[in-house]
């Protein structure tokens, strides 16, 4: 999935399991070593293909429901991190977190209207 989106297309979409957005960092490296990559390959490979996480769980009806929605960037360690923009408590609010400038600041990138 890293190598298709590290091709230079514009966009994509995939879909990975893990407990919370703060996982997928760890779970991409697990893949990524299981497939025989060096933990530093899959963070470059990751930052460089990934923008942002949506992160789904299913409520007590077995319904998907949005938890939250982060940004993936890359630590002054080189590793990747996940930071939530905004995260959907158990009433429905939603509440924005410290991923919020920076998800702003990407979309306002490719033209999104704020």
């Amino acid at each position: 999935m890293l190598a298709a989106l590290n091709t230079g297309h514009e966009g994509g979409c995939g879909t990975l399991h893990a407990n919370s957005a703060d996982d997928v960092p760890i779970r991409l490296e697990a893949l990524g070593i299981a497939a025989g990559l060096r933990r530093d390959a899959v963070h470059a490979q990751a930052a460089a293909a990934l923008d942002a996480v949506v992160h789904l769980t299913r409520d007590t009806t077995g319904l998907r429901r949005l938890a939250s929605i982060d940004v993936l960037t890359r630590t002054t360690s080189g590793w990747l991190g996940a930071h939530p923009a905004f995260t959907v408590q158990s009433d429905g609010s939603v509440v924005p977190g410290a991923g919020r400038s920076a998800m702003a600041e990407m979309l306002a990138a490719r033209g999104c209207p704020p």
